[in-house]
């Protein structure tokens, strides 16, 4: 069973909970508020669950902190074209009230647009719009006068809200008024999205994962320290040779080990560095290899202890717990595939230049700003700079002379794609 917990009004969870049966293997845990700026704290009550299923934008943006510290997908009920047009529909069927005598407020004023304009109403009504007050600036008193005020002046007859606590408010003013429908189809398919994301996050979290470990000797190899690493990843390392172990989790195990400092501390512990590399996979043989490949890189790191890890889709993060930079071993792309075969560069390097790129706000760079980002020598930037120059796939576009003496420095920009 997938287990939705569902923040949200009473009316909400009633409405939720009549439609939850036609979905099979859910079951809803309800999380009640008066108020959508209640949600925050809602979220920091959560028991054991798979996914959070929000009542709409308002409660999604005010837990914005804390919903983005949880390990679980979250997802919002969105309003959209077709809540509106039943909502007027109803009213329109039910109170005989045109849409120019009706207020609206909602997230979203191109939602009303829309539908007026595809069923060719001219008359507009009373729109606010409350997109520019999220998730700081959100006034609930504001919502309501414009309603009140309205009714008031007599330039309306009716409130459609699509804040329920807006409704409450309303009625005690003794203002005609009706909460926004949620379509039953609409609720359907927001609870089969939240449950798809949370069997996509299980599958993700449960992947195979391996370990593989490097000591500079092997008289370095403490096994007590050893064994109490493995238990944080809720396995056993295998020793594979004099200096080297190998250990099989997954990567939610290992997800969870970086969120924390426990690996940081854990490379501490050594006075001469180790390398440690992790490895995804949709097989163990696969994962492990991943992790040999990982640890290769760790091992450049002469001087330092770290670790990295490579992904099932051949993406390579680390070098941690310094810092998390991405590139990918991994070169399907038609455009990239072309350039690497043409300048012999590697799909790591061209990763790394791509991420270098795109990490940078001026699209000019020299060769030092790329050496320093790939932390290799400036003459070896050179050689891979010169295979791009020569072959159209980067430009000199001009030279600096920071210094009063010596030769200038070329100045490059890069022609190739990098948003792919």
């Amino acid at each position: 069973m997938i287990k939705i917990a569902v923040i949200g009004s009473a009316d909400f969870i009633e409405q939720i909970l009549s439609v939850a049966p036609q979905i099979t293997g859910i079951e809803i845990e309800p999380y009640v508020y008066a108020h959508p700026q209640e949600a925050a704290e809602l979220v920091r009550h959560l028991k054991p669950c798979d996914v959070v299923f929000f009542a709409g934008a308002l409660p999604y943006y005010f837990s914005k902190e804390t919903r983005e510290q949880l390990p679980i997908p979250t997802v919002f009920l969105e309003q959209d074209e077709m809540a509106v047009a039943s909502s007027l529909l109803s009213i329109l069927y039910h109170k005989n009230i045109q849409p120019e005598r009706i207020s609206i407020d909602l997230v979203d004023s191109s939602f009303v647009e829309n539908v007026l304009m595809d069923v060719g109403i001219d008359c507009a009504p009373h729109v606010m719009d409350y997109k520019e007050m999220l998730p700081n600036k959100f006034d609930i008193a504001k919502i309501i006068d414009f309603h009140h005020s309205r009714f008031q002046s007599g330039v309306v007859d009716f409130a459609l809200t699509s804040v329920h606590a807006v409704y409450d408010k309303l009625q005690e003013l003794g203002i005609p008024a009706m909460r926004m429908l949620n379509p039953k189809k609409s609720l359907i398919r927001s609870l089969q999205d939240a449950k798809t994301k949370a069997e996509l996050a299980k599958r993700h979290s449960s992947t195979v994962a391996a370990c593989y470990i490097s000591f500079p000797s092997p008289h370095d190899v403490p096994i007590d320290n050893l064994d109490a690493f493995a238990r944080k990843l809720n396995g056993s390392f295998q020793q594979i040779d004099e200096r080297s172990f190998i250990l099989y989790s997954t990567r939610g195990d290992i997800e969870a080990l970086m969120e924390t400092n426990a690996f940081r501390d854990y490379l501490l512990n050594w006075k001469e560095p180790i390398s440690v590399g992790f490895g995804y996979g949709d097989t163990a043989a696969e994962a492990e290899q991943n992790a040999k490949i990982a640890q290769s890189f760790a091992e450049n790191h002469e001087t330092e202890s770290c670790g990295y890890i490579l992904t099932e889709e051949k993406k390579l993060l680390g070098p941690f717990p310094k810092e998390s930079k991405v590139q990918s071993l991994k070169n399907d792309h038609p455009e990239l595939l072309k350039i690497a075969k043409e300048t012999k560069l590697s799909p790591a390097n061209l990763s790394k230049i791509i991420q270098f790129s795109r990490s940078r706000q001026s699209l000019q760079f020299t060769a030092a700003d790329l050496s320093d980002y790939l932390q290799v020598t400036r003459r070896s930037t050179e050689r891979i700079l010169k295979k791009l120059v020569d072959h159209g796939y980067v430009k000199i576009i001009g030279e600096e002379m920071p210094y009063q003496q010596g030769r200038p420095r070329a100045i490059y920009e890069l022609n190739i794609p990098i948003y792919y």
